[in-house]
């Protein structure tokens, strides 16, 4: 099987590339589904993130208040480095739980859509990494638009993340969304069938 990573900055459009491939009934793994699920299917990293940064991010039902804390956590890279350490380590292992599961049911593709692919080292364990590009300004106005957030909050989170033009040095493919749907379609739908070609040579 060819485990292929997706990457992108914030508001880069990773989600509008990943539709497309849900639409082609291609497997795929979410880092940012999985990051929530691993809240529920293991308790003791809630437990560790109320310890470490308090219970003023918990409304009354236990529940993560996921702008407030956001908007807390994005204003210091300590802070960040350190929930991603308490996070990390569970969502990497229900990962690749997922990507066996795929393995043993004989599929031929499998892709791993994480914002933090490179950062984190994920791609280290890929076949294969796509980065989904646009020019700062296009990401800018897209996470101010999508999420409501002022220019400065905005900032936070792509400052959070490696710059998007260093992530192309890991890139072995690179889709440019900051034009149509139609074009973007046409890029991924090249790339995968590279992708075919190569899984039938290996």
């Amino acid at each position: 099987m060819l485990k292929v990573g997706i990457t992108g900055g914030i508001g880069s459009g990773k989600s509008t590339v990943t539709n497309m491939l849900r639409e082609k009934d291609l497997p795929i793994i979410d880092a940012d589904i999985i990051a929530r699920e691993v809240l529920i299917i293991n308790p003791e990293v809630l437990i560790q993130i109320k310890e470490e940064f308090g219970y003023e991010f918990f409304d009354e039902e236990g529940k993560l208040k996921r702008k407030e804390f956001g908007h807390y956590i994005f204003k210091n890279d300590t802070r960040r480095k350190k929930l991603e350490s308490i996070m990390m380590p569970f969502i990497i292992s229900e990962i690749n739980h997922r990507i066996k599961a795929y393995e043993e049911d004989k599929c031929i593709l499998c892709f791993l859509d994480a914002p933090t692919l490179i950062e984190n080292n994920l791609h280290t364990s890929m076949d294969i990494t796509i980065l989904v590009w646009v020019e700062e300004e296009v990401q800018i106005q897209r996470i101010m638009l999508r999420d409501d957030l002022e220019i400065d909050a905005t900032m936070d989170r792509i400052r959070a993340q490696m710059p998007i033009d260093e992530k192309k040095k890991f890139a072995d493919f690179i889709i440019d969304n900051g034009g149509s749907a139609e074009n973007t379609k046409l890029q991924l739908d090249l790339i995968i069938t590279q992708l075919e070609r190569l899984n039938v040579k290996t």
